[in-house]
């Protein structure tokens, strides 16, 4: 990791390294990737010679006020630590690329299409505060209230890592808004999480294995809606994925992202089958990635947000809707890491 990085700032020196610069740039994304490895571990073991000096210097002068700071020093060493392991824990192959992410109300009319538009909430809130750079691609409004349909895109470090957590089935219970009398209801949406593809990962789409449609964007307000046939519907008969984007003015516009998302959905099908192929010539049995109910969210007849798969749960439900979920994300890192 070192030898690769002290590489590139040779490659740097160079006079004419801007002259490609789509290449540089590469370069210089991929250097700062690797200091965010190098300079945590560089920091920790300086932490830990320092702790070192601390402890031999009070077994020397049994000073209190030295005692009071080696303990002091070891609580900030065990949060480094800590963040040191979610750095290793997020290693994947496309952990530290940048993602897409799309949310999709299940059955249950205006109460699921509600609940989708909650979590874009959540998730934009998230991103938000972790300084993500996030680009809604497509968003279909619900006939009365919510969304049908979010596409996002995600640039930033660890984008995928970090968000791949939260793809799956997501349950909502909750006393309904849209019920005259009060009822609890339950509702569900799913949360699907892509790699976004770079440009020199070769994904083979043939032209004549798919149908490209286009139709009138629908949203409220605007003038643009319903004026044009800007939006793109892109399938792909060989998988038969479905993806739509309808947000840029322009069709060309969106044909690009619509096919952005089909190369990164076409990609994640790719490694997921590798995936299978390899569970299953180990002998094992792998789980239906999308098919899980991860998490579930009751505002009544208490307040809770838990992940079924990590167990890792609060009370501060109202804390998680405004995009704190750092606990959940972390916790399934470290499962997944024990799961394997």
């Amino acid at each position: 990791m070192t030898s690769e990085s002290v590489a590139i700032e040779e490659k740097m020196s160079a006079p004419d390294f801007w002259n490609d610069r789509q290449r540089a740039e590469k370069l210089v994304s991929r250097l700062k990737s690797l200091k965010n490895q190098i300079d945590p571990c560089t920091t920790l073991k300086d932490d830990l010679v320092s702790l070192r000096e601390l402890i031999v210097l009070n077994d020397d002068e049994e000073d209190d006020s030295i005692l009071v700071e080696i303990i002091s020093e070891l609580g900030k060493i065990g949060k480094k630590i800590d963040e040191f392991e979610l750095q290793v824990l997020l290693s994947g192959e496309n952990d530290r690329g940048d993602a897409l992410m799309n949310i999709h109300p299940g059955a249950g009319g205006t109460e699921s299409q509600d609940w989708a538009e909650m979590l874009l909430r959540l998730y934009t809130r998230y991103l938000d505060k972790n300084g993500y750079q996030h680009k809604l691609l497509d968003l279909q409004p619900g006939d009365e209230a919510g969304i049908k349909n979010a596409t996002i895109e995600v640039k930033g470090e660890m984008a995928y890592g970090r968000l791949k957590s939260e793809g799956g089935i997501h349950r909502l219970v909750r006393i309904s808004p849209f019920d005259a009398n009060h009822r609890r209801h339950t509702s569900f949406a799913s949360v699907f999480i892509y790699p976004e593809v770079a440009e020199d990962i070769e994904v083979e789409i043939n032209p004549e294995e798919i149908r490209i449609d286009t139709y009138r964007a629908s949203g409220a307000g605007g003038q643009h809606v319903n004026k044009t046939d800007s939006a793109i519907r892109i399938t792909h008969f060989p998988t038969g994925i479905v993806v739509q984007c309808q947000n840029e003015r322009s069709q060309h516009r969106n044909r690009e992202s619509a096919m952005k998302v089909l190369r990164s959905r076409i990609y994640l099908k790719l490694l997921e089958e590798e995936d299978e192929r390899r569970a299953k010539a180990a002998g094992e049995k792998k789980d239906i990635s999308w098919g899980n109910q991860i998490r579930s969210y009751v505002f009544h007849p208490y307040t809770m947000v838990k992940d079924h798969r990590t167990s890792v749960q609060t009370g501060n439900i109202q804390a998680v809707m405004d995009g704190e979920i750092d606990q959940f994300i972390e916790g399934f890192l470290r499962w997944k890491e024990r799961k394997n």
